[in-house]
């Protein structure tokens, strides 16, 4: 076990784990922010999607060691009204909601770098997350529409 201090949510947190635990289990177990969801664990679906220093990334699949010293942004960070959170609910993307808080991460992610994506752009790295209902259409709108703003 060693000790890691880490900024999340810009909050400075410390745990004691193993230097190779997943951020994700950092994450849920060890400071109680569920918002981030478990899928497949080995970071192909998206569902535990996390921004480290702005970049989308699977946190399950990223070390606790390797974040020491970087900004990591969940779910729990965007306040629940971001606007990519209010685009999502106003064109009624969630279903069965599993994979939203990877969708609505890695839709910050592209709108942060770029603002206002084309279609195919949005396409290209929206569907990088799996969604099993199939809400790709509404996702897409979702994103068109903060794009507008």
């Amino acid at each position: 076990m060693a000790r890691f201090t880490l900024d999340v949510n810009g909050v400075k947190r410390t745990v004691e784990v193993a230097a190779d635990t997943p951020l994700l289990w950092v994450l849920r177990d060890h400071l109680g922010l569920v918002g981030t969801k478990y899928g497949c664990g080995v970071g192909l679906c998206g569902s535990c999607t996390v921004l480290v220093d702005g970049e989308a990334e699977r946190s399950c699949s990223v070390a606790v060691s390797q974040v020491v010293g970087k900004k990591i942004l969940t779910i729990e960070g965007l306040g629940g009204q971001h606007p990519v959170q209010e685009a999502f609910v106003a064109e009624d993307v969630p279903q069965c909601g599993y994979c939203q808080s990877g969708q609505v991460m890695q839709a910050v992610a592209l709108l942060s770098k770029n603002p206002h994506p084309t279609p195919e752009q949005v396409a290209a790295v929206m569907g990088d997350i799996l969604c099993r209902c199939g809400t790709y259409d509404r996702i897409a709108k979702a994103v068109a529409r903060v794009a507008r703003r």
